[in-house]
C-alpha cells in the first residue's frame, strides 16, 4: 500500500495493511494533560502523512530514537478521519537493503506515470520552431533533467511529491497546446517554453535528494524563492546561447528573452501571490490561468480522495479549497456506476 492509497481510506472499518515510508521529521509534543507524544512526518513517492505516536505505544521509545531519513515499514490497522491517519495495533521496522532500493525507485504506478509525462514533455519541446527557445529548452534539459525529474511542484497542496513538477508541467503543456488551438494568435513556442520554465526555480526550492522523499531546504530557495531563481537561471542559460547566429531573425533576440522572462515573473498573477509583476501579454494571462487550473484541479482530486463525507455527496472542506466539495455530476454513460459509488438516492438529490 502507498501513502496515497492510505489517504484514500475513509471507511470507519480499519484497513489492515502495511506500507513503507521515509521518516521526514520526528517532533516531540505534549497533550493538554501533559503526557508526551510524538508526531512522525512520513513520506513516499505518492505523498506525505503525519502519524501520532502516543506514549503508551509499545515502540514509543524506539520511534523517538529513529532519526530522520530512516526508511521503515509500518504494519497495522489504519483509518482516516478529519484528524488525519490513525493506526491501531501497528508496529514498525527498518527496511532491509533490498527493500530500500525498491522503495526509493517509487511505486510502479507513479513511476510509470511520471516516465510517460516526461516523454510527453520532451515531445512538446521537440515541436518548438523558434531556434532561440528551442536551444534554450534543450540546454536546460541537458543540464537539469535529473534534478527536474525529482522536484516537486510545491511543498504542500498540489503535486507535492517527488517528481510532481514533471506531472504538473506535462499537464500544463497539454492544456497550453489545446488553448493555442482555440486561440491561434497565442505564440505556441513561447507558451510551451514558458510552461517549462515557469517553475524552474523550484529545482532549488522544492527538490529532493537523489535518494529520498524528504524535500531539501536550500538557502537559495529560502532566501530568494522560485520566481527570482527562475529569472536568474533563464538569463544565465540565455547568455550562453550562440545569439550571434540569430541576429537577423524576427522577433529580435532581446524581445524573445523579455517575453519569456515576463511569463516567469507574472505567472502567479497577483502581487500578493508573489508575482513581481502582473500579466501584460496574452501568453502571460494564458499561462497564469493554465497554471492555476492544474493546481486547483489537483487539489480537488486529492480532496475527493481524502475528505470525509459529511452527508451523501457532500464532503468536508479541505484546505486550501475555499468551500466543501460536492460529488461531481457523472456523465450519462457513467451515471449508474457513479451513482452507486457516491451512494446517492433519488430522494436525497431532490429539493421538491
Amino acid at each position: 500500500m502507498s501513502i496515497s492509497e492510505l489517504l484514500a481510506t475513509t471507511s470507519e472499518t480499519p484497513l489492515e495493511d502495511s506500507f513503507s515510508a521515509q521518516v521526514q521529521k520526528c517532533t516531540e509534543k505534549e497533550t493538554k494533560g501533559g503526557k508526551p507524544y510524538l508526531e512522525w512526518d512520513l513520506a513516499d513517492a505518492t505523498g506525505v502523512i503525519t502519524l501520532k505516536i502516543w506514549n503508551n505505544h509499545p515502540q514509543f521509545h524506539s520511534a523517538a530514537e529513529t532519526v530522520p531519513e530512516t526508511l521503515i515499514q509500518l504494519s497495522g490497522q489504519w483509518t482516516q478521519n478529519k484528524y488525519g491517519v490513525d493506526g491501531k495495533g501497528w508496529k514498525f521496522r527498518v527496511l532491509t537493503d533490498e527493500e530500500q532500493k525498491e522503495f526509493l525507485a517509487g511505486d510502479t504506478a507513479t513511476r510509470e506515470k511520471q516516465n510517460s509525462d516526461w516523454a510527453e514533455v520532451v515531445a512538446f519541446l521537440s515541436q518548438i520552431e523558434d531556434p532561440r527557445l528551442k536551444a534554450l529548452c534543450d540546454e536546460f534539459v541537458r543540464q537539469f533533467e535529473d534534478r527536474f525529474r525529482r522536484t516537486a511542484a510545491a511543498r504542500k497542496n498540489h503535486h507535492a511529491r517527488r517528481g510532481g513538477l514533471v506531472e504538473h508541467v506535462a499537464q500544463m503543456m497539454r492544456s497550453a497546446t489545446a488553448i493555442c488551438g482555440v486561440y491561434p494568435d497565442l505564440n505556441s513556442d513561447l507558451m510551451i517554453s514558458g510552461v517549462l520554465f515557469h517553475d524552474c526555480g523550484k529545482l532549488w526550492e522544492n527538490t529532493y535528494p537523489e535518494t529520498g522523499f524528504s524535500q531539501l531546504h536550500l538557502i537559495h530557495g529560502e532566501m530568494l524563492g522560485h520566481i527570482p531563481l527562475g529569472l536568474e537561471l533563464v538569463n544565465k542559460l540565455w547568455r550562453d546561447l550562440p545569439l550571434e547566429n540569430w541576429r537577423e531573425i524576427e522577433p529580435a533576440n532581446e524581445n524573445v528573452r523579455l517575453h519569456l522572462l515576463h511569463l516567469i515573473a507574472a505567472h502567479h498573477g497577483q502581487y500578493d501571490f508573489g508575482s513581481p509583476t502582473l500579466p501584460r501579454t496574452p501568453e502571460a494571462y494564458a499561462l497564469h490561468y493554465v497554471d492555476n487550473l492544474d493546481a486547483k484541479l489537483e487539489m480537488v482530486k486529492d480532496a475527493y480522495a481524502s475528505a470525509t463525507e459529511t452527508a451523501p455527496g457532500i464532503f468536508e472542506r479541505k484546505f486550501p479549497l475555499s468551500a466543501p466539495l460536492v460529488a461531481p455530476l457523472p456523465s450519462v454513460s457513467n451515471a449508474e456506476a457513479d451513482k452507486a459509488e457516491w451512494n446517492l438516492s433519488s430522494s436525497s438529490n431532490e429539493l421538491f
